[in-house]
């Protein structure tokens, strides 16, 4: 056994655990009133002072105190030296993307969120920047880097299949080619992964989902290290304006206070869910994390996130399922403390052309759920009527 760790060693901030980190990090207690919990400043520009003591704000387009607070402690879960926050996690992702010009080259994985593959083809493809779908679990997506490749953007666990994508393989590969790494950490939450411990570049989450936690939120932050990616995050969220408002960071910021505890209930009920699941007759492919093959090199738990194929079925039948659900929620979101299933050939992907569907798997008899932190017995009893027979 190594050396025990004493509580002294504990005491300045950068030894810290995670989940105090998430509940103190930029957010002492407020220096005018003594709040213990951050006000929120609800406004949208700032009085300046002429008299050589500028305030530390001008107008909250650009800087707001509570979105400041919120990077602070995400760049901390993450590991970062900068996480900037937007609107919401699509603005994250075209903020990062702006970086690319005509001609530049992306290699992304086959399975990702459908609003991505719509951002990439029908936004950024028309302006020569051409993206390249590939199975990123495989070393064989080496083979796909052109001169003009730039970036490696990847989710890991996939959406809606679950599939884990081995990060510090991926990030070796290609920095070895003078690549940047992007990961959707959305599906996994910094409580779960740290994808910047992996080599990547840059790690983005929907704040929508798990961190803010509680489906009342639209937001979207990017982490990393790079000075360059900071300033470049942080003009293009200035000049084209894609801002969480000071009252949904300070929401965000509250969720994200019970992240780790939500994760572990999420985790714990969502594995035996995925196990229940593939014992049901009328089921047949399970996809969760758990179930795969070293998901424990880089997640600290496989997540709430499970999917599935009714055997046998198509949409009719997926939806007679989703229609007898009681506990579960019909919805495309997830990460919220709620329960929700959702269809993703006809929800999430749609954005996806039919063939492409089939071809990446997202049949018609695929259901994804967002598993809460309900009590268990009732989410396995709804399952279960839900799946039996008419």
């Amino acid at each position: 056994m190594g050396k025990a760790v004493g509580h002294a060693d504990r005491y300045e901030e950068n030894r810290w655990g995670f989940t105090t980190r998430a509940i103190h990090k930029g957010q002492a207690p407020d220096p005018v009133t003594g709040a213990t919990i951050m006000p929120i400043y609800q406004t949208s520009t700032y009085t300046q002072k002429l008299d050589g003591n500028p305030v530390p704000y001008e107008y909250a387009r650009g800087d707001s105190p509570n979105r400041d607070a919120l990077e602070e402690a995400l760049a901390s879960l993450e590991g970062g030296d900068f996480a900037v926050s937007f609107a919401s996690g699509m603005a994250a992702d075209d903020a990062v993307l702006r970086r690319l010009a005509p001609g530049d080259h992306i290699i992304a994985g086959a399975d990702l969120y459908g609003g991505v593959y719509r951002l990439l083809e029908s936004i950024y493809r028309p302006q020569g920047i051409r993206t390249d779908y590939c199975d990123l679990s495989r070393p064989g997506w080496v083979d796909r880097i052109q001169p003009a490749t730039r970036l490696v953007w990847l989710e890991t666990p996939t959406n809606p299949l679950l599939q884990i994508a081995p990060m510090e393989f991926i990030t070796e590969a290609a920095h070895r080619h003078n690549l940047e790494v992007v990961v959707d950490n959305t599906f996994a939450s910094p409580y779960l992964q740290n994808p910047l411990q992996w080599g990547a570049d840059l790690v983005m989450h929907s704040m929508t989902k798990y961190i803010a936690g509680h489906s009342d939120v639209i937001g979207g932050i990017v982490a990393g290290r790079s000075t360059s990616w900071r300033e470049h995050l942080t003009f293009v969220r200035n000049a084209a304006g894609a801002v969480i408002s000071p009252f949904d960071a300070w929401l965000t910021l509250r969720g994200l206070k019970t992240l780790a505890l939500r994760m572990e209930r999420h985790s714990e009920n969502a594995g035996r869910i995925a196990e229940w699941l593939a014992a049901q007759p009328a089921v047949g492919t399970v996809y969760y994390p758990g179930r795969q093959r070293g998901w424990q090199q880089q997640m600290r738990l496989p997540g709430g996130m499970v999917s599935f194929v009714l055997k046998d079925a198509g949409a009719e039948e997926a939806f007679r399922v989703l229609r007898r659900l009681r506990v579960f929620s019909v919805a495309e979101s997830l990460g919220g403390v709620e329960s929700l299933a959702s269809h993703p050939a006809t929800m999430t992907h749609a954005a996806l052309p039919p063939e492409e569907r089939e071809r990446r798997g997202i049949v018609a008899g695929l259901i994804r759920l967002s598993v809460g932190i309900e009590d268990l017995g009732d989410l396995l009893a709804d399952l279960e009527q839900a799946l039996a027979p008419s």
